[in-house]
C-alpha cells in the first residue's frame, strides 16, 4: 500500500507527514516537468529492443551479402577452368602436330602426341574424332568397339564446336584413363536431414567436357577433338576455389570457409572434413566429406526450384553461412551445385557477445531512468490514487464518499483544486442521478412497448413478403398447370370411351391417374391456399396411415426401381388421424422422394408409423444418406431453402404447413454412429388422432 492509499485509509490522520508537504506545493507544470520522464520506461526497452533486432537482422544480412560475394567469386572461377578446358582444347584442335601427325597417318604418333598435350594443358582425357564422327583413338591408344558404341551416346556424340559441364554414364568412362576412372565411384555416407535414398554409390562421372572440330589447311574437315577434366575427386581444383574465395586472414574470429562440388546432391569433391580439422598425416582425402549429401531443404530449393540458396545451412557436422548454386549441362538441366561457405559459430557468438552487452547497457540506463521519475512522480500519484480511491468507493455504491472528507485534507496545489471541483462534481451528479433514474425508467417503459410494436410489425410484414411472393408463383402454376390438367383429363374420359368394355382391363391404372390428376389439382389449391388461405376447400377423413405408406410407395416406385434402394416398412400403428388424404400422400410423397435422392448411390429407406403418447400417431421416413448438417438444419422450413440444383425449396415448407394445419408436428434430424459422423437424415410426422384409435402398449 502507498503512503497516500495509508493515509486515505486511516481515520485518525489528518494532516498528511511534513516530508510530503513540500512536494505538494509544487505546481502541476512542475510535476507534469518530472513525470515526462516516466517514457523513457517505454522507448528505451522499446530501442532496446529495435536494436537488438536490427542488430541481429544487419549482421545476419551482412553474412549473407559476404557468402554471396563469396559465390560470385567461386563461381567466376568455375567459368575461368571452363574457359581453360575450352581454350586447351582448341589449342589441341589448331596445334601444327596434330595437323602433321594427322597427315601422317599413324596412330602411334597421334596417342603419342595426345598424351603430350594432355600433360602439357593439364587435362584428364583426350580423345580424336574421324570427320564422319566415330570415334578414333584416345590418349591411352586406337578406341576398342566399347569406347566407340559409348561416344556415340549422349553427351559425348554432340557434334560442333562447344563447352560444357557434362555428366557420363558408368559405360562411358572407358575412354577416361585408368588413373580418372579410379577416382569417379563415390560411396554415399549416411548424412543428418538428407533426403532418403537406395542408393549406395554415386558411379557417374562429372567433367566439364569440350568439342573442337578439327580443320586442314584447305578447310576441309579433319575430324574432331574432346577434351576435358574430371571433377569427381579433383581436390586441387576444389582447394584452389577455396583458396581463392578464402584465403588465410580473410575469416575473422577463427572461422573457417569451405568449398564443394556437388553431383546432384552428393559431395564429389570438398574441403569440408569429416573430422574438424585436418585428420592424422596421410589422411587428408579420407577427412573430406566426399560421399556425404546436402539436406532436403537445400537440394529442393537449388536442384528442384532452380535457386541459388543464401542461407545458414547445417553442413556434415556444423552450421555455416552458406550459399548453393545449381550447375547445369549443356542442355539446360541441373546436374549439381557449387557450394561455399563458412562456419557460423564464431559469428554466433560475437553477436550474442554484443547484443548482451547493448542489453545490460539499455536495461542500466532504463533502471537509473525509471527509478528518478518514481521518486519525483509520486507527489502526482498519491493524491491522484487519492481520488481514484474515492471513485472506486463511489462505484462500489457509497455514494456520499468524497475527496475532501474530514479525515481526507486535500493538498494546497493544482491537484488539490481539482479534488475541490471532483467534490463538487459528485454531488451534482448524485442530484443528477435520482432525476435521470426516474426518466430512464419511463423510457424503458415507452421502449419496450414500441420494441413490441415493432416486432409485431415486422412478423406481419414478413409474412406479407412472403405470401406475395407464393402469389406470384401460385398465380404462374395456376395458369400453366390446370389447362394440361384438363387435357389430361378429358384424354382419360376418351379413353374409357373408346375402350368400351375392355376399359375393366386398365381400371386400376386409369383409377391412379384420376387420383393423381385430382393430387395435382390439390396441389394447386395448396398453393394458392398460402396466398389465400381463407379460401382453401377440402374434406376431411379418419385416415389409415398404414395403407397411406403403402401408397406412397407404390406412388414413388418408378424411382425406387432404378435407385437400388432397400426398403424396410415397421408400420405399426392403429390410430387414425383426421386429414385430408390426399394432403397427407402429398407429404408422405415429399418426404420419400427427398429421401430416395438423398441416397443416389443406394441405401436403406425406413418407413415406420407407431402410436405415441398424448394420443398422437408418428409417421417416420428415414434415410442413410449424407445427412442434414446444423445449417441446414437451421433453415430446413423455410421457403425457398434447397440444396437440390432443380429444386424450388417450397416442399418442406408446405408440408409442415399442411401438417401444422391439423394440428401436427413435422420434425427433421440427423442420425450419427458412435463416433458422430453423419448416417442419414429421418423426418417425422407427427398427427393427432382420435383417442379411441390409439392403444399404446408399455
Amino acid at each position: 500500500m502507498s503512503d497516500a492509499t495509508a493515509a486515505t485509509a486511516a481515520p485518525g490522520r489528518r494532516r498528511w507527514p511534513s516530508r510530503w508537504r513540500s512536494p505538494g506545493q509544487l505546481s502541476i507544470r512542475h510535476k507534469l516537468l518530472v513525470l515526462v520522464l516516466l517514457p523513457l520506461l517505454v522507448v528505451l526497452p522499446l530501442l532496446g529492443l529495435v536494436l537488438l533486432l536490427w542488430g541481429d537482422t544487419a549482421l545476419d544480412r551482412l553474412l549473407i551479402t559476404k557468402v554471396r560475394s563469396d559465390m560470385a567469386v567461386a563461381h567466376g572461377y568455375f567459368e575461368r577452368v571452363e574457359g581453360e578446358v575450352r581454350a586447351s582444347t582448341l589449342a589441341v584442335a589448331e596445334s601444327n602436330a596434330l595437323q602433321r601427325a594427322l597427315a601422317d597417318g599413324g596412330d602411334a604418333g597421334l596417342v603419342a602426341l595426345l598424351q603430350g598435350l594432355k600433360a602439357r594443358e593439364g587435362l584428364d582425357f583426350i580423345m580424336l574424332r574421324a570427320p564422319d564422327g566415330t570415334l578414333r583413338l584416345t590418349d591411352s591408344g586406337a578406341a576398342s568397339p566399347a569406347q566407340k558404341l559409348a561416344a556415340a551416346a549422349p553427351p559425348l556424340a554432340a557434334a560442333g564446336d562447344r563447352t560444357a559441364l557434362e555428366i557420363l554414364a558408368p559405360d562411358q568412362q572407358l575412354l577416361l584413363g585408368a588413373e580418372a576412372q579410379s577416382r569417379v565411384a563415390v560411396p554415399l555416407l549416411p548424412t543428418r536431414n538428407a533426403a532418403p535414398t537406395q542408393r549406395s554409390q554415386e558411379d557417374r562421372a562429372m567433367v566439364l567436357l569440350a568439342s573442337h572440330r578439327v580443320i586442314g589447311p584447305g578447310g576441309e574437315p579433319l575430324g574432331q577433338v574432346q577434351a576435358g577434366v574430371l571433377l569427381n575427386r579433383n581436390l586441387p581444383f576444389i582447394d584452389h576455389i577455396n583458396q581463392i574465395v578464402y584465403p588465410a586472414g580473410a575469416l575473422p574470429f577463427g572461422s573457417q570457409g569451405t568449398a564443394t562440388l556437388f553431383l546432384e546432391d552428393v559431395r564429389i569433391s570438398t574441403n569440408v572434413r569429416l573430422f574438424g580439422d585436418a585428420g592424422l598425416p596421410g589422411r587428408e582425402a579420407a577427412d573430406r566429406a566426399i560421399g556425404t549429401r546436402v539436406s532436403q531443404a537445400v537440394r529442393d530449393t537449388v536442384l528442384g526450384e532452380g535457386r541459388t540458396w543464401l542461407d545458414r545451412a547445417f553442413v556434415v557436422n556444423d552450421w555455416y553461412v552458406s550459399a548453393y548454386q545449381p550447375l547445369a549441362d549443356g542442355r539446360g538441366a541441373r546436374v549439381g551445385m557449387l557450394y561455399v561457405g563458412f562456419t557460423e559459430a564464431p559469428f554466433r557468438w560475437i553477436k550474442y557477445g554484443v547484443l548482451l552487452a547493448i542489453g545490460v547497457l539499455f536495461f542500466a540506463v532504463m533502471t537509473g531512468a525509471a527509478l528518478f521519475s518514481l521518486r519525483w512522480a509520486r507527489t502526482i500519484f498519491s493524491p491522484v490514487e487519492r481520488m481514484a480511491l474515492t471513485m472506486q468507493r463511489v462505484g462500489a455504491g457509497e455514494l456520499q464518499a468524497r475527496v475532501g472528507e474530514p479525515d481526507e485534507p486535500r493538498g494546497g496545489d493544482e491537484l488539490g483544486q481539482l479534488a475541490g471541483h471532483l467534490d463538487h462534481l459528485l454531488d451534482t451528479v448524485a442530484t443528477r442521478t435520482g432525476e435521470l433514474q426516474q426518466l430512464n425508467a419511463e423510457l424503458d417503459a415507452k421502449v419496450a412497448a414500441r420494441t413490441r410494436d415493432l416486432e409485431a410489425a415486422q412478423v406481419q410484414l414478413v409474412r406479407a413478403e412472403k405470401l406475395a411472393a407464393v402469389g406470384q408463383l401460385t398465380a404462374s402454376i395456376a395458369h400453366e398447370v390446370n389447362n394440361p390438367i384438363a387435357v389430361l383429363q378429358g384424354n382419360l374420359d376418351l379413353v374409357r370411351e373408346l375402350l368400351g368394355p375392355d376399359v375393366d382391363r386398365v381400371r386400376g391404372e386409369l383409377r391412379l391417374a384420376d387420383e393423381q390428376i385430382e393430387r395435382m389439382r390439390l396441389i394447386v389449391t395448396q398453393l394458392l391456399q398460402f396466398a389465400r388461405p381463407n379460401e382453401f376447400a377440402g374434406y376431411v377423413e379418419a385416415v389409415d396411415v398404414n395403407r397411406l405408406v403403402e401408397d406412397c410407395l407404390l406412388l414413388a416406385g418408378h424411382l425406387l426401381a432404378r435407385s437400388g434402394i432397400e426398403v424396410r416398412r415397421e408400420l405399426r400403428a392403429r390410430g387414425r388421424p383426421a386429414a385430408n388424404r390426399q394432403e397427407l400422400q402429398q407429404v408422405l410423397v415429399n418426404l420419400l422422394v427427398n429421401a430416395i435422392h438423398a441416397m443416389p448411390g443406394g441405401g436403406m429407406l425406413t418407413l415406420a408409423s407407431a402410436d405415441r403418447a398424448g394420443n398422437m400417431v408418428e409417421i417416420t421416413v428415414s434415410d442413410t444418406g449424407a445427412g442434414l448438417g446444423p445449417e441446414l438444419l437451421a433453415e430446413l422450413f423455410k421457403p425457398f431453402v434447397t440444396r437440390k440444383k432443380d429444386g424450388t425449396g417450397l416442399g418442406l415448407w408446405i408440408s409442415r404447413s399442411i401438417v401444422d394445419r391439423y394440428g401436427g408436428d413435422l420434425r427433421a434430424a440427423d442420425r450419427a454412429d458412435a463416433a458422430d459422423r453423419l448416417t442419414g437424415a429421418v423426418f417425422s410426422v407427427w398427427l393427432p388422432a382420435e383417442a379411441a384409435d390409439i392403444k399404446i402398449g408399455k
